[in-house]
C-alpha cells in the first residue's frame, strides 16, 4: 500500500488540497484601502497587522475537507484498482467544479466593491488545485502501471 507511487502522488494530492485551508485564494483592498483575502474557511480583513475574520464560509470549508479526504480515502483501496481509478477521476471533476466555485465566489467579491477580477487580485490557494489534479493523474498512472504489472504476471502464471 504505501509502497506504492500511487500511494504518495494521492497522499500529496491530499495535502495541497487541505492547503486551501492555509493559503487564501483572493487578496484583495477594499474601499477603505483595507487588505483582505479569502480563504475557503472565510474572509479576513488585515487591522493592525493582525487578521480578523469578517464573514465564515461554512460549505466551502465542508468541501474542501471532503476533497482533501477523498484521496486519502483511495489510498486504502489498494486491492480494487477500478475503484481506486473511479475515485480518482470523481476527484478531478470535483476539484474542477470547486475551482469554478471559487472563481465565481472571488468575482462576486470583488464585483460588489467594483474591482476587477486580475493576476494582482489572484492568491497562491488558486494554483493549489491544478496542483492537486497533476498529482492526481500521475497516480492514475501509477495504477494503469499496476495492473500492466498484474496481467503480465497472471500470463506468466
Amino acid at each position: 500500500m504505501i509502497q506504492r507511487i500511487q500511494s504518495i502522488w494521492l497522499l500529496l494530492a491530499a495535502i495541497i488540497i487541505l492547503g486551501l485551508f492555509l493559503f487564501p485564494y483572493l487578496n484583495y483592498t477594499d474601499l477603505v484601502g483595507l487588505g483582505k483575502k479569502l480563504l475557503v474557511t472565510g474572509s479576513y480583513a488585515a487591522v493592525n497587522n493582525e487578521s480578523v475574520k469578517q464573514e465564515s464560509y461554512i460549505l466551502q470549508s465542508i468541501a474542501t475537507a471532503v476533497l482533501g479526504f477523498i484521496p486519502i480515502l483511495t489510498i486504502f483501496l489498494y486491492k480494487n484498482r477500478k475503484r481506486q481509478l473511479t475515485l480518482i477521476f470523481i476527484e478531478i471533476v470535483l476539484i474542477c467544479l470547486f475551482g469554478i466555485w471559487l472563481f465565481v465566489s472571488s468575482k462576486d467579491t470583488l464585483s460588489l466593491i467594483s474591482q476587477p477580477f486580475g493576476a494582482q487580485n489572484i492568491g497562491v490557494g488558486f494554483f493549489l488545485l491544478p496542483i492537486a489534479v497533476v498529482f492526481l493523474a500521475m497516480a492514475i498512472g501509477g495504477i494503469r502501471q499496476d495492473e500492466k504489472l498484474i496481467k503480465s504476471a497472471d500470463r506468466l502464471r
